[in-house]
């Protein structure tokens, strides 16, 4: 027997680790279950080399709780160690066993999977553990060791006559924890972090039915028995080749994923490059509509199958964390920290092949079955647009696959649509003028109208719209959105014949202060133009730009400006013959309420028309019809 002090490099260092180790105490089971991955791992290495001869036996890795005791196991059968490898790697604090080995075994073992790379995971043990206890015996011919420690520098190691293979972590669990003496939070943490792990875990047991006979009776029971309860699934979808996977193979692994998710995703995206960084996974598109508030955080981060967080904030684009699924890549540690994701080069270039990824794959479902994408396009659009918006090199793949759909249910690329109304709606300066609704039932009037001329009306519903349209704005040459309620249309688009007044200019001028003094209160701007007809006698618009920045803010943009109030233009039709009755009306309180009358159908028109006004306003429809 031996004794002796831990060599650590800072005093007290206990109760630093047991504060400040990990954000979260919970974690200590991952690493130490890591550890004993490691450990496996290892031995299964070492046993491809030839190495270690002979069946390596059953290799789970076993976790038990002993609530009466207060204390947690974790046992597995890997390469175990010495009486000199426990004095060389558990009593100098951060010297990693794991990063020895790789080093020892660079050329063969660079692929093994090995996880552990600072060697502190094992004494994040003391965050819940008043004592710790180490039973272990090396693959090599050499007596077991026993290692105990009660949380100050000092230690016990002595041989012990273990005889099989493998090490035994003992937890003695202090007061403060003694939430980890729960089975159910055990099973928790395990579902948590270890869900995925290569090595398979064993947490108690279960009862699980036999198969029936061949020929037995249809009203047979099958016989129950007890079996060890595997937590863990050690081959996940992710790990394995796109080749080997079949699309039911995808949607299982994403119902495993998220067992409480009950619509299915509309596709999935497989991760595999091995230079100039290793990354695997898998991503889903789910239906996401035009939520933009959707929960995030739910692709999962991974390190050699062992879960590290679900905030992949600053290696998933921003505009991709509206996904879901798995990204697993050694190149990321396993306690990532915001500081850490900014400064390193190669997270950087992982979001640019994620980006770049995704895109193909859009690229691809596009040309291979245009019309499946067109279906899928309200689903996923909300994702592409952010894209365009948020990252230059996936809005450079996008212009040749994002959609336009119109109000009329037809989908165009950009350039198809350029080529669509090149010859139809352009204005004075021969600028394309692309007409929008945001809202096909509240636009309806405009819509139609815009419709009875010719034009066609794109449907731009998603929440980010106008952030996107001044960004096609600055991008695109020679074209212009203007939201078919936001002018009157012969404002916007350029007509071989000017539509002619059929007031003359000394009716204009006595008309336009006639309907300021009734409207006065409402801040409106009056406009006198002659418009169709069939045009409503006043129409209101709102100013292109104001509104469209009014919107941005809404969404994000436009703070610095503050709270931008509604501006409306009211557009007086002098073409209509309400109008030029209103003009010629000898009774000033049948004037007021004509134009009274006529301003509210133009507020009704766009869904501004509530409360009180609108009682008002079907009493004077009453009175009128009277």
């Amino acid at each position: 027997m031996s004794t002796g002090k831990i060599n650590v490099a800072v005093e007290n260092i206990f109760p630093l680790i047991k504060k400040f180790l990990y954000s979260d105490h919970e974690i200590f089971l991952r690493e130490l279950i890591s550890n004993a991955t490691d450990a496996t791992t290892k031995l299964q290495h070492l046993s491809s080399l030839g190495e270690i001869k002979g069946d390596l036996g059953d290799l789970t890795i076993e976790v038990k709780v002993d609530k009466k005791a207060k204390k947690i196991h974790i046992i597995d059968q890997g390469v175990g160690m010495t009486e000199e490898e426990v004095q060389k790697y558990i009593n100098e604090v951060a010297f990693s066993g794991a990063e020895e080995f790789l080093e020892q075994y660079k050329d063969s073992a660079k692929d093994s999977g090995i996880i552990g790379h600072f060697g502190l995971g094992f004494y994040s043990a003391f965050m819940v553990a008043e004592k710790v206890e180490i039973l272990t015996r090396s693959h090599k011919e050499e007596p077991g060791a026993h290692w105990v420690c009660d949380g100050s520098p000092e230690y016990t190691l002595e041989t012990t006559d273990k005889e099989s293979r493998g090490t035994e972590i003992i937890l003695h669990i202090d007061k403060d924890s003694k939430e980890f003496l729960e089975e159910a939070r055990i099973k928790e943490l395990l579902q948590k972090y270890n869900k995925f792990m290569p090595i398979p875990i064993k947490f108690g047991t279960k009862e699980e039915s036999l198969p029936l006979p061949e020929g037995a009776a249809e009203d047979a029971k099958s016989e129950m028995v007890t079996v060890d309860n595997i937590i863990n699934n050690p081959n996940p979808a992710w790990t394995q080749k796109p080749a080997d996977l079949k699309e039911e193979n995808y949607k299982s692994f994403y119902r495993e994923l998220y067992p409480m998710q009950f619509e299915e995703p509309l596709f999935n995206i497989h991760l595999n490059v091995d230079y100039p960084f290793k990354l695997t996974g898998i991503l889903y598109f789910p239906r996401l509509n035009n939520d933009l508030n959707i929960q995030k955080d739910r692709i999962q981060l991974y390190q050699n199958q062992v879960f590290v967080t679900d905030n992949v904030e600053g290696i998933v684009p921003e505009f991709l964390t509206l996904l879901r699924g798995v990204i697993d890549s050694p190149d990321i540690p396993l306690n990532v920290s915001r500081s850490y994701l900014q400064a390193d080069g190669a997270v950087k270039k992982i979001s640019n092949y994620i980006t770049r990824k995704v895109a193909d794959k859009l690229s691809s479902l596009f040309k291979k079955d245009r019309k499946a994408f067109e279906e899928k396009w309200n689903d996923i659009k909300v994702v592409i647009e952010y894209g365009m918006l948020s990252e230059d090199k996936f809005y450079e793949k996008a212009d040749n696959f994002a959609l336009y759909p119109t109000t009329e249910g037809e989908y165009f690329t950009f350039e198809e649509l350029k080529e669509s109304i090149k010859d139809l709606q352009t204005d004075k300066d021969d600028k394309l003028i692309l007409l929008y609704a945001s809202d096909i039932d509240a636009q309806h009037s405009y819509i139609e109208q815009a419709k009875n001329k010719g034009y066609k009306v794109l449907l731009l519903d998603s929440p980010i719209i106008s952030h996107l349209i001044q960004k096609l704005e600055g991008s695109k040459e020679n074209i212009s959105f203007a939201r078919v309620d936001g002018d009157t249309i012969e404002n916007l688009i350029k007509k071989e014949e000017t539509s002619v007044s059929k007031l003359t200019d000394e009716e204009k001028e006595k008309l336009k202060p006639m309907i300021e003094e009734v409207i006065k209160e409402g801040g409106y701007t009056v406009q006198l133009e002659p418009l169709d007809s069939s045009t409503l006698p006043f129409v209101l618009t709102q100013p292109e730009f104001m509104r469209r920045m009014k919107e941005m803010q809404q969404t994000g943009g436009g703070g610095m400006m503050g709270n931008m109030p509604d501006m409306y233009n009211l557009v007086v039709n002098t073409n209509h013959e309400l109008v030029g009755q209103i003009l010629n009306t000898k009774t000033q309180k049948k004037k007021e309420r004509l134009i009274q009358q006529a301003l509210d159908l133009a507020k009704l028109s766009q869904n501004l028309l509530k409360g009180e006004a609108l009682t008002q306003f079907i009493q004077r429809s009453v009175d009128l019809i009277k």
